[in-house]
């Protein structure tokens, strides 16, 4: 008698293992995405640079410091995450139980917290691809010449920069699906008072204090301000805070924001199986 042939299909991953595998299923479409859509691209790197140009043009007729120019573009590159936290991940949840796609995540094995973090990491490629081109064709256009004096801190600031915002993304999109579609209307508020506040076009340092100091509760503005003192010569003199404080700071939202988005997604999962509904309110 013949041995029965052996299953080709893998065991059910558990733990660690089911994280990461819905981690990556989630991300690799819109990996995918980046390079189907490439129509979309073009347009997500060509009207930034057009906002940016308006301010480079201001900044130019009163004729200011050359830094300002840098600090625009760097500005007009991070509007790239924010768009994509405010857009693609703080709302994501609602368009997914408008699609009728929510309940089928509720029941997975796997987490919303990897469902969202899948989503994160593969919109944050397509951003980053974009920031970068907008970094790179607005020094080419304008002649910014940038004068990095520490690559790692660079780098570990960009990091917490962008744990700290997707994780702020992960609690609005639990928050955002209980609103319904007030959800939208929130989203297109906090849009442009962001831009304000986080300083993508200006210091933030030339708000008045009581106004620099809420701005320094976004992860944004202390990212972009920490940046910006790292990149340009000048930016220390126009820093809001210290570097290293900056970095304590955004290293303590980024642990903050990602405990409340699992509690919050944790909790709101344990409602939907518990009531087996998933109303707006979830009561």
């Amino acid at each position: 008698m013949k041995p029965a042939p052996r299953s080709s299909v893998p065991p059910y991953a558990t733990g660690w293992r089911l994280f990461w595998r819905a981690v990556r299923g989630r991300a690799y479409p819109r990996w995918v995405a980046l390079q189907r859509e490439r129509d979309w691209t073009v347009l997500d790197i060509v009207l930034p640079i057009m906002s940016v140009a308006a301010y480079v043009f201001v900044y130019r007729a009163l004729r200011a410091p050359e830094a300002y120019i840098g600090f625009v573009i760097l500005g007009g590159a991070m509007t790239a995450f924010w768009l994509n936290v405010l857009w693609g991940m703080a709302t994501q949840l609602f368009w997914e139980k408008q699609g009728g796609n929510l309940p089928l995540y509720i029941i997975a094995p796997a987490p919303l917290m990897a469902v969202l973090l899948g989503m994160a990491l593969g919109g944050m490629a397509n951003s980053t691809v974009r920031a970068l081109a907008i970094v790179a064709l607005g020094s080419w256009l304008f002649g910014v010449k940038f004068q990095v004096t520490a690559w790692a801190m660079l780098a570990v600031v960009f990091v917490l920069t962008l744990a700290a915002l997707y994780g702020l993304g992960m609690v609005s999109a639990s928050l955002f699906l209980l609103l319904g579609r007030a959800a939208l209307h929130v989203t297109a508020l906090a849009q442009e008072p962001v831009y304000l506040l986080s300083g993508f076009y200006f210091p933030v340092r030339a708000l008045p204090f009581w106004a620099s100091a809420a701005a320094s509760l976004l992860p944004l503005t202390l990212g972009l301000d920490a940046m910006r003192q790292l990149t340009f010569p000048e930016g220390r003199a126009q820093g809001l805070w210290p570097v290293g404080w900056e970095v304590a700071a955004l290293a303590l939202m980024s642990v903050l924001f990602v405990g409340l988005a699992y509690g919050a997604l944790h909790y709101m999962e344990w409602r939907a199986r518990r009531d087996a509904r998933l109303t707006e309110r979830m009561d």
